[in-house]
């Protein structure tokens, strides 16, 4: 704000028209001649200067352009909006000593990709020694991202419902569906690289901008927060009873509960991805080898922990189908 001369960040949406790249809404000043098609960020190229003073960039004394997505993007990472081969993509960093969570995005779309999880794909670039994610805009001209949140502003929360069944019953009264199974995933995706942020503002669901349709959830995005990424190496405990976790439970070993089935679930497909980790970490200045190891090794005893909760979860299913069976066995005898 003080590079950019502007007061506060209300002030700052406004030069922008409170354009983004995440939806299709905007300020159009009164009796002016502005068109969504001559102004939107999907179709018509920005200004990367506030991106830049945002990377600590400053001007070179050149008047600064504020038309630029960068003005409504939130978060605490530094980041920016750039167009990359003609597509919008988001560039993002890391943080503190260790500056991981690049490298825990791309750890996170590895991961998914082998358990064909819908997901954003991330990739890593480094400037000045300083290592970025990248991720291209999933939201479109047609689309816009309406967050959980939101979503479970849509009804009025009974004290007895849970935050997990809430956003399920919103969902289902919106009539979206696939909601349980992308539940499933995401949360089995938090528990193995114990993601500390899966807040209500970064998953949700897409809609048409036009017809108002509900497409479905969101593919899952922005998992940088994981793998202890800002803990000292001896705090690195992949068998920590209470790992914190967002946004159901508070700690993961009873957020992992919640998951209805794992039928979907092939762990032999992450075989080696602690070495696939490693070949990213490697060669991080900021990541030293003892860290790494640990990480490596945190990734692999976090897949053998699922691999038990996912063995028990089928024994006590098949248990409960046969419980029903004899129920249902008795009641038709009855009969």
């Amino acid at each position: 704000l003080e590079v950019l001369k502007i007061v506060n960040t209300s002030k700052l949406l406004d030069k922008s028209y409170g354009l983004s790249l995440s939806d299709q809404y905007w300020i159009c000043p009164q009796d002016s001649d502005l068109t969504w098609s001559k102004i939107n960020f999907f179709d018509n190229d920005f200004s990367e200067d506030v991106g830049d003073v945002l990377f600590g960039k400053r001007s070179s004394g050149d008047e600064i352009s504020l038309i630029s997505p960068d003005n409504t993007s939130d978060g605490w990472l530094r980041k920016k909006w750039k167009i990359i081969d003609g597509k919008r993509c988001l560039i993002k960093g890391g943080s503190g000593a260790t500056q991981q969570e690049p490298y825990n995005e791309v750890l996170a779309s590895a991961i998914m990709r082998r358990l064909n999880i819908p997901h954003i794909p991330y990739t890593l670039i480094v400037e000045n020694n300083y290592p970025y994610s990248v991720c291209e805009d999933f939201i479109t001209t047609d689309t816009e991202l309406i967050s959980a949140w939101y979503v479970m502003q849509t009804q009025k929360k009974q004290n007895h419902v849970s935050i997990y069944q809430h956003y399920k019953n919103c969902c289902e009264a919106l009539g979206i569906s696939g909601i349980q199974d992308s539940l499933d995933k995401m949360m089995t995706l938090d528990y193995i690289i114990a993601n500390e942020d899966r807040h209500q503002n970064n998953f949700g669901v897409i809609r048409n901008a036009a017809t108002l349709e509900w497409m479905g959830a969101a593919p899952v995005f922005d998992s940088g927060s994981s793998m202890w990424f800002d803990k000292p190496l001896p705090m690195i405990q992949p068998t920590e009873m209470s790992l914190p976790s967002k946004p159901f439970k508070t700690d993961h070993n009873e957020q992992i509960k919640l998951v209805s089935s794992f039928e979907w679930l092939d762990l032999s497909k992450l075989k080696d991805i602690d070495e696939e980790y490693y070949e990213l970490l490697k060669d991080s200045p900021f990541v030293d080898a003892p860290r790494c190891d640990a990480l490596c090794y945190a990734l692999r005893k976090r897949i053998e922990m699922l691999s038990d909760i996912v063995v028990r979860h089928t024994k006590y299913s098949v248990m409960d189908d046969i419980t029903n069976e004899v129920r249902e066995d008795i009641a038709y005898r009855g009969k």
